[in-house]
Parts: C-alpha cells; sequence; structure tokens
C-alpha cells in the first residue's frame, strides 16, 4: 500500500495538473477579496467588511461553486488515468489488488482536496492581510482554518458517487457535466428553505455553520452519509467486476 501510494505521488509530480489544480483553487479567495477591496473604494459611505465575512464568502464558494467542478476534475484525473493511457491492465497483473488500488487513490484525493483547501484558505488570509481589512484574530484564524478544512472533508466525503461515474463511463466528459449540474443545482438552492436536503448545498452550510431551520441537522448529515456510502459502495463492487482489456 505505501509503495502503491508513493508511486501515485511520483505520477503526480510528473504532471502539470497539480499546478493547474492550485491555479483552480485560487479563483474563489482572490475573486471575493479583490470585489471586496473594489468594493470599499469606489463605494461611498460602504460598510466596513470585516475578515470574518472574507472567511465565510470564502469557503461559501470554495464549498458550493469552484470546489465541486474543480475537485471533480481532479477525482477524474487520478481514477481514469491508467484507463486512458491504457497502462491499467498492466498495473494489475503485477499483481495490484483492485481494493487497494481504489484505498490507494481515494487517500491521494483526499490529500489532494485538502491541500488545495489550505491554499485557498491562506490565500484569503494572505490577500487580506494584503488589502488591510480588519477583525482579525487568532481565534478568527483558528475557527476559520477549521470551517474550510470541514468544507474540504464534506467535499471529499462527497466525492464516491462521481468517482463511480468516472471509472463507470471513464472519461472526463460525463464528470465535468456532472459537477456543472451539481454547481447549478447549488446555485439554483441557494435561497431556498429547502437547500439542506440537496448533500452538497448541505456541506456548504455546515462548513460555514449557516444551517437553517427547517429541518434538524441530523437530516443533512444522514443524506451526506448515505450518498457517500452507497457511492463508495457502488465504486468497490464494480470496479472489482469490471474487465480490464
Amino acid at each position: 500500500m505505501v509503495n502503491l501510494l508513493y508511486t501515485e505521488l511520483l505520477k503526480l509530480k510528473r504532471s502539470k495538473m497539480f499546478f493547474i489544480s492550485i491555479l483552480g483553487a485560487s479563483v474563489a479567495p482572490i475573486l471575493i477579496v479583490v470585489a471586496s477591496f473594489l468594493h470599499l473604494k469606489t463605494k461611498t459611505n460602504a460598510e466596513p467588511i470585516l475578515f470574518e465575512e472574507l472567511f465565510f464568502q470564502g469557503n461559501l464558494y470554495t464549498v458550493i461553486i469552484i470546489g465541486v467542478p474543480l475537485y471533480g476534475v481532479v477525482t477524474a484525473y487520478l481514477f481514469i488515468r491508467e484507463y486512458l493511457e491504457d497502462t491499467l491492465k498492466n498495473l494489475l497483473t503485477i499483481p495490484v489488488p483492485r481494493f487497494s488500488l481504489i484505498i490507494c487513490k481515494s487517500i491521494l484525493l483526499f490529500l489532494w482536496i485538502m491541500l488545495l483547501t489550505m491554499f485557498t484558505w491562506s490565500i484569503t488570509l494572505g490577500l487580506g492581510v494584503l488589502f488591510q481589512f480588519e477583525g482579525l484574530s487568532a481565534s478568527l484564524v483558528i475557527h476559520s482554518f477549521r470551517q474550510f478544512l470541514l468544507g474540504g472533508a464534506l467535499l471529499f466525503v462527497l466525492s464516491s458517487p462521481i468517482i463511480f461515474i468516472t471509472l463507470w463511463l471513464k472519461n472526463y466528459v460525463p464528470t465535468i457535466i456532472c459537477t456543472i449540474v451539481i454547481t447549478l443545482m447549488n446555485v439554483m438552492a441557494s435561497n431556498s428553505e429547502h437547500r439542506d436536503l440537496f448533500p452538497w448545498a448541505a456541506a456548504g452550510d455546515i462548513a460555514t455553520n449557516s444551517m437553517l431551520s427547517t429541518y434538524p441537522a441530523m437530516y443533512s448529515y444522514m443524506i451526506i452519509g448515505v450518498i457517500s456510502v452507497v457511492g463508495w459502495v457502488c465504486t468497490i463492487f464494480y470496479f472489482n467486476r469490471v474487465d480490464v482489456n
């Protein structure tokens, strides 16, 4: 397992995808901080925007808008690279257990998502300090860091259906379409009192501590858990059964 994970890291080292994902992760914090700064400078008698609002918006937009398609592309890259390069059949003859391969790639996906999440938080913090926003404190730094990590972890938990779609259809296009649809549903549900029943929208509310009182919070956690478990079961079952030509 350790050697397999090390091999995956070596393959990632030679790839440009990690650098591209870093650029994608920087979009939300840059847009939010710069837009907030321009608003303060161009709007007469504008209300001050505090660091807490920057972290809130940065985390929310990362989870419900940027994160889903970005991490979806990362997921597709990790899980179908061997299919597209026609190297999976050679890898499985070493032999490498299929379950171990799924677990290894899932671990790498988790680490990748969390690293991008920490990078997003760091960009938000750094730009906020650079543009001299007010309200920064040690407690806010720690609290916001935990919320960002929670958002990243929830997106990883919800990645299992995307992994299954990727392995099933073995193409980037269906994965990208699926993540775009999820993002559009997040946007459409943003003003709905029932949005916490949609798992990806609920993940955004959980990560930003802004869940609605329409339904008990347990409903959202249960829906996220069910979606995740079903996705992992389908992924493992399918990958263990499918023929690799």
